[in-house]
């Protein structure tokens, strides 16, 4: 297992991180959780034999389930992991009890660290964006919570690149600490985040952390063209998440994945995992497993290694569609390309020179 820095920070993370979304079972989580304290334990034990050092939950996970699960399945454990968590989503009807203000985010908080059973969060995130309140009461109420010791470092999840430099420049501007982290949906079917995210973590030195590489079980080895993704499966119970924007070619994906699974003697799941986790911007991937054999396979992603040719046919099969102003950067011929774009545009420009050989 690898340890990289997370962000502008001095917190070294393991390239793979235990996800809960499998933890519980309620709340709406019906249909992706069914771990249970005991399975839980033996999760985290797995987790941290193999190297991991950061669990990943939520509130909104089973509804505040999973974070009780993860309270008393660590037990004496708690100081060798990093404990992260995430508040904004809304918990019930009462329309306070959402979003990022001071009278939500404190109360969250602390309940959290009631169902964690911890006197502090090591790495609290806001789980996606709120439109209404403004985001300097967002600022001011995390670094309440940092002065009081209840958490240790803040990021985001799901924000786009304008709502994370509003962020960062918000808390520079009123001298508060900005964000370390930024929770994101990337996967080989879905690299929308290479347009503004990825390079938005490489300029301004922010930890990605990478939720659903699987694609919530797309790439899972199990979803096959021409074969009915199994019952009991997240694809095959009806499951709303990921959204796909071409079936055919994840399918087109999922092949290829197999092709080069099929030389190294893995599985589908680890070789995907095996590319994700080496492509630039990205710190770490989060794996969740609803059984222990599904979980060590995806552990043992971290010492897979994939060789250049393989890469570049992944790379090449998966690769987004050159986007303005990205194509313009290219077919204008900018020099002083920034070095936080120059991977992204380096492919964009393979793409936009093999259709001119084909004109």
């Amino acid at each position: 297992m690898k340890y990289r820095p997370l962000g502008n920070s001095g917190l070294l993370v393991s390239e793979i991180v235990l996800g809960t979304v499998p933890f519980g079972g309620s709340g709406g989580f019906e249909k992706a959780a069914s771990v249970d304290v005991e399975g839980a334990r033996r999760q985290i034990d797995m987790a941290i034999d193999a190297g991991v050092n950061l669990i990943d939950t939520a509130d909104l996970y089973s509804m505040g389930e999973a974070e009780k699960i993860v309270g008393k399945a660590l037990g004496n454990k708690r100081q060798d992991i990093i404990l992260a968590s995430k508040a904004r989503s809304p918990l019930g009807d009462n329309p306070n009890h959402s979003g990022f203000s001071r009278y939500h985010l404190i109360n969250a908080c602390e309940a959290s660290l009631k169902r964690l059973g911890t006197d502090h969060i090591d790495l609290y995130q806001m789980h996606n964006w709120d439109g209404v309140t403004p985001v300097e009461e967002m600022l001011y109420a995390l670094d309440h919570l940092v002065q009081s010791g209840k958490i240790r470092y803040y990021g985001t999840s799901n924000f786009t690149g304008w709502q994370m430099m509003k962020t960062i420049g918000k808390a520079e501007l009123h001298n508060l600490a900005g964000p370390i982290s930024q929770q994101i949906y990337y996967t080989p079917e879905s690299r929308e985040a290479e347009y503004e995210l990825m390079p938005l973590a490489i300029d301004q030195n922010i930890g990605t952390l990478v939720w659903g590489p699987l694609g919530e079980g797309v790439f899972n080895g199990k979803v096959r063209r021409g074969k009915k993704a199994p019952e009991g499966t997240r694809q095959g119970n009806g499951w709303p998440e990921p959204y796909i924007h071409d079936m055919e070619r994840a399918y087109d994906i999922i092949e290829l994945l197999a092709e080069i699974a099929e030389t190294h003697n893995a599985s589908i799941p680890r070789t995907c995992l095996a590319w994700l986790k080496d492509r630039p911007g990205v710190t770490s991937l989060i794996v969740g497993a609803r059984n222990e054999e599904h979980l060590k396979d995806d552990l043992a992603a971290a010492e897979l290694t994939l060789n250049q040719e393989e890469i570049d046919r992944l790379e090449a099969a998966t690769r987004p569609a050159p986007l303005y102003p990205y194509w313009h950067r290219v077919v204008a011929g900018m020099d002083r390309i920034d070095k936080a774009e120059q991977p992204f545009i380096d492919n964009f420009r393979k793409t936009i020179d093999n259709r001119d050989d084909e004109r």
